[in-house]
């Protein structure tokens, strides 16, 4: 696999596009830096996003150490980079370099997350000079933006953010998009009646004793993780979306098996100004699957190899130039 650095200088060889900065960058976390890594253009005034990765310990790159190495998020940052769009992708609290940040990475709430991103955004503001900001999330990504957008959300730019980029992200309270990944998959099948019941727990904001349950499902409902699954089920996306009022763009492909067409209609349906893609044989990380194979789609998120699906970085450039 070529590194960044060799493709970025063949397409400057080949004047495909500007040349390219790498930046590794920090934000103020709680107890210590966040940290990132910045792809600059070299124009000065160029937009800039900044990247917010999904669940669990995911990282800058949208990696990570379960088996998830499609590197999305670099992928799409480098896109962006070509096209002279500038891009702040992070690790989260708590984790990879970012681990200073806090003592314990699932002692965190949506609303820790979204506190992190408008640090970052005030970081990058500063930084760059730049008047706002493009919040990108991915999958649970999108929730942090969205929860980060509503402090100010009558604001067209809530504290210099310049609209929202929604990728796969839920449009339903996270209780029931979970007990729709669970249902989907037929092996599950002995374990719902428990998972239920403590999703339904979860939501009324009770903690569960995860010692009685399945040993299948006590890393799912883990003691340590509650609060976060309290506060995250506590939010309703489609809720965030209608009441904010800068530029939305929502992402969402036709084979992802884990965030459906229909939360991306549920969301359209609540912000009527909101653009709605959606991408035809397109998984959850953003690579082509041509077919309902279950074990096929799940095979790409293994392969950082296999490119995005074409349309993923034209149109988040087309909706920010369109929208500045």
């Amino acid at each position: 696999m070529r590194t960044l650095a060799a493709l970025l200088a063949a397409a400057a060889l080949m004047g495909t596009s500007p040349p390219v900065k790498e930046t590794f960058v920090e934000a103020p976390g709680p107890n210590g830096p966040l940290k990132g890594t910045m792809l600059s253009p070299s124009n000065a005034a160029t937009p800039i996003v900044l990247m917010i990765p999904g669940s669990g310990p995911t990282d800058r790159d949208g990696n990570n150490p379960l088996g998830v190495k499609a590197a999305s998020l670099r992928l799409i940052a480098e896109g962006l980079a070509a096209q002279g769009i500038a891009s702040v992708r992070i690790d989260k609290r708590g984790l990879f370099a970012s681990a200073a940040a806090v003592p314990d990475a699932n002692a965190v709430t949506m609303e820790d997350y979204a506190t992190d991103v408008h640090n970052w955004v005030s970081s990058i503001r500063a930084r760059t000079g730049g008047k706002c900001v493009w919040l990108l999330g991915h999958s649970e990504g999108g929730l942090v933006a969205l929860t980060a957008s509503r402090k100010t959300a009558a604001s067209h730019a809530p504290e210099g953010i310049c609209g929202l980029i929604l990728i796969a992200t839920p449009g339903r309270p996270f209780g029931a998009v979970l007990r729709g990944q669970l249902h989907a998959n037929p092996a599950n099948a002995p374990l719902l009646d428990q998972a239920d019941r403590a999703i339904t727990e979860l939501e009324a904001g009770r903690r569960v004793d995860a010692s009685g349950l399945n040993p299948a499902l006590a890393p799912l409902f883990r003691a340590n993780v509650q609060g976060f699954l309290i506060s995250a089920m506590a939010l309703d996306p489609a809720k965030l979306v209608a009441t904010y009022r800068g530029p939305v763009l929502i992402l969402q492909g036709e084979r992802d098996i884990q965030v459906s067409k229909e939360d991306a209609a549920l969301l359209g349906q609540a912000q009527p100004k909101a653009q709605l893609r959606l991408l035809p044989d397109t998984n959850h990380v953003l690579k082509v699957v041509t077919s309902d194979d279950r074990a096929a789609n799940l095979a790409t998120y293994a392969n950082p190899d296999l490119p995005l699906v074409p349309d993923v970085v034209p149109d988040i450039a087309t909706f920010i130039r369109a929208s500045r």
